[in-house]
């Protein structure tokens, strides 16, 4: 059974956007207990709904570079397909879409690390199949833009 989204879990999420916000100031500042915050967020951990993670800014971190890609595939098993991506090296994220494209993919890429966008292609790209375009979108600058570190 999924979490209610009520207005309380809402506003315990909204509290979050400092993953590091102790339990004490968000029940203080909601006017509930402690002991609530931390059930809930500890529910909506385990059902799936909430992450806490640290994000950074890729435009600090040197040889960072974030690509976004469309890709247009042969079949339409796509949740199948989009597992496939999600494990690939240098994923951060895969979403089934709607449009010109099956899915979008969201890729973090260092040359420091070993990952270009032409290692991408060659090494990572090359283990799916059934793929029947790709078009890749280069991130040059973001706007209050945050990715997971995952390399």
């Amino acid at each position: 059974m999924k979490t209610k989204m009520d207005e309380t879990n809402k506003a315990i999420i909204r509290q979050l956007c400092d993953g590091r916000k102790p339990f004490s100031a968000i029940a203080e500042e909601l006017d509930i207990t402690e002991n609530t915050v931390r059930s809930r967020v500890n529910k909506l951990i385990d059902e799936g709904v909430l992450q806490i993670s640290g994000l950074v800014n890729p435009e600090a971190i040197p040889g960072l570079q974030v690509v976004m890609m469309g890709v247009k595939l042969k079949t339409l098993d796509l949740e199948r397909k989009a597992k496939e991506f999600s494990e690939l090296r240098g994923v951060i994220s895969v979403a089934v879409i709607t449009g010109r494209y099956d899915l979008f993919v969201q890729l973090v890429l260092s040359d420091d690390e070993g990952l270009s966008l032409l290692d991408f292609f060659k090494y990572e790209l090359d283990k799916v199949s059934e793929i029947s375009d790709v078009e890749t979108y280069v991130v040059y600058q973001g706007h209050n833009f945050r990715i997971p570190f995952i390399l």
